[in-house]
């Protein structure tokens, strides 16, 4: 005796075959014909006049140099750093590879230029929160962070932060917290604009309305009504000026322009991913960036290669490529570009500063990729560095000692080693730096897997986006070197003279559009007449 089921499969068997698929497309085409001669026809290209003024976010040496070059045009540039100084990583190292210029010689001049350039709205310590528009128009809102410190009157002198009570008291950011700095500080006496910062979260004016016997109050009467008989805190009395001003608030501009270059740098990645290497539990055990600080002669120990922890000159030290990089366990599997030709810099300074130091670089590949990279690589090694092929797989303290081991295998002889050091340097990697996510999101630039700004094309369009007048250049597209962040800087500056320089621009009123393969209305033809009732 047949099934319900079976019964209704013969019936269905029975019904004749209509074709239900070909009349619904029929209907949906002709539905979308109709909607495009009603509409699209009527919505034509039209030419809009361009803003001539150009936004960079980030003061990097990309920033600076795409700033520069757009200023140098004649065009009205706004430069927003989010730190209290431009410059970026590069000035924070001693010399630069493969020439070993001067990083600061070559820096500083560079930012001096953008803080004076006519055409450059130089906005530091202020952030990006908000971009409205299209192509040569965008609305760009800025968020001003108080400095507590009227930028226009400050000289500079340093007379403020000498007084304050708390001076050199807490770690300071640009020496890696390797150095000292007050409430009231500057990141290093070169920094532009020479113009001082209150830190809102060390400072108990701030952060408290008192500071010592000093009250808030108390600043108020003897600034704005000239009261003298007051106690004031000691920062106040030293300003001769008078540009402290503890009543700064936070404030929003808005700045219209016609491109957008995004410039937004690096951090580096946490040597804490890789625990095995002990970095902030072996004092010895430090960053390249932390190496930089110690052996620039601005630094916290004047260019001495003394690590706290270890009282004297190093007599062997070991360094360890692709920290971070490289690594599925970690999370980012792109090599960084940089590290295995700042390693080799690092070690040719060491053996130059401390001349007997026997020099270690454990490696994976060395990458000497760029103009005279090679060259420079050959040079180290003649110099003595021995270099082993095979990375680190353990860092520990030797028993009794403040020297440290390091523990791994020679790929290239196929045998363990350890080798005993009194330094060891990790050459970590390059990652986005933070907060670049949620910028890019604010703009609507896609990213890449590694979380990097995907370009428009990575040959053909490499500094342009999906974003017409929004352009990327730097390591916020991709791991970069100081040359080749510079050329794309430049690169990205003469992608939005092109756009500037035209005066109009010809755009298309956006038309919505469906993806089929991500809607989940209906799946198919057959479903939607189904739905349709065909």
């Amino acid at each position: 005796m047949a099934t319900e089921a079976e019964a209704e499969v013969e019936v269905e068997k029975e019904r004749p075959k209509v074709d239900i698929e070909g009349p619904t497309r029929n209907l949906m085409q002709s539905i979308k014909s109709k909607v495009e001669d009603s509409c699209l026809e009527k919505v034509e290209e039209r030419e809009v006049d361009i803003i001539p003024e150009a936004l960079v976010i980030g003061g990097g040496i990309a920033g600076m140099y795409a700033a520069l070059d757009v200023a140098d045009a004649g065009f009205k540039v706004h430069l927003v750093e989010r730190g209290t100084t431009i410059g970026g990583h590069m000035a924070q190292l001693d010399k630069t590879f493969p020439t070993l210029d001067c990083s600061a010689c070559i820096l500083t001049p560079r930012m001096v230029d953008v803080s004076k350039h006519a055409n450059i709205n130089l906005m530091s310590y202020s952030e990006v929160v908000g971009v409205e528009g299209t192509i040569g128009n965008f609305k760009v809102k800025v968020k001003r962070k108080p400095r507590y410190v009227i930028e226009e009157t400050c000289n500079g002198c340093s007379l403020c932060e000498q007084a304050c009570r708390f001076a050199y008291k807490f770690p300071n950011e640009f020496d890696e917290n390797l150095g000292k700095r007050g409430s009231i500080y500057r990141p290093f006496p070169q920094a532009i604009p020479a113009v001082y910062c209150v830190d809102p979260v060390r400072c108990q004016m701030v952060k408290k309305g008192k500071c010592g016997k000093a009250t808030i109050e108390n600043v108020r009467a003897y600034l704005k009504e000239g009261k003298e008989d007051v106690e004031v805190p000691p920062c106040i009395l030293a300003c001769g000026p008078n540009c402290i001003d503890f009543d700064m608030e936070e404030k929003i501009e808005e700045y219209n322009v016609g491109a957008i270059i995004v410039a937004t740098g690096y951090d580096i990645i946490e040597p804490e991913l890789m625990p095995e290497y002990k970095y902030g539990v072996l004092p010895n055990v430090i960053t390249g960036l932390e190496f930089e600080r110690y052996s620039n002669a601005s630094g916290p120990t004047f260019g001495k290669v003394i690590v706290k922890g270890v009282d004297r000159l190093p007599k062997d030290a070991v360094f360890i490529s692709c920290v971070g990089s490289r690594n599925k366990q970690t999370g980012f599997e792109y090599c960084s570009r940089v590290c295995c030709m700042y390693l080799a810099k690092h070690a040719h300074l060491l053996e130059e500063k401390v001349p007997g130091c026997k020099v270690t670089v454990l490696y994976q590949d060395v990458r000497a990729f760029g103009k005279g990279f090679e060259e420079f690589y050959d040079r180290v090694k003649g110099e003595g560095v021995n270099y082993r092929r095979g990375l680190a797989s353990e860092v520990y303290q030797k028993p009794g000692s403040d020297r440290v081991v390091v523990r791994g295998e020679d790929t290239m002889l196929g045998e363990p080693f350890e080798i005993e050091a009194d330094i060891v340097v990790l050459g970590v990697g390059l990652k986005p730096s933070a907060g670049t996510d949620e910028l890019l999101k604010m703009l609507g630039i896609e990213e890449t897997a590694d979380h990097f700004a995907k370009e428009a094309h990575l040959k053909l369009r490499p500094v342009d986006t999906d974003v017409d007048g929004i352009f990327v250049t730097g390591c916020v597209q991709a791991p970069r070197d100081i040359p080749d962040s510079v050329a794309q800087g430049k690169a990205a500056a003469a992608a939005s003279l092109a756009l500037l320089a035209g005066g109009k621009v010809k755009i298309r009123t956006p038309v919505a559009e469906m993806d089929e393969e991500l809607c989940v209305g209906c799946k198919s033809l057959r479903e939607m007449a189904d739905k349709m009732g065909a």
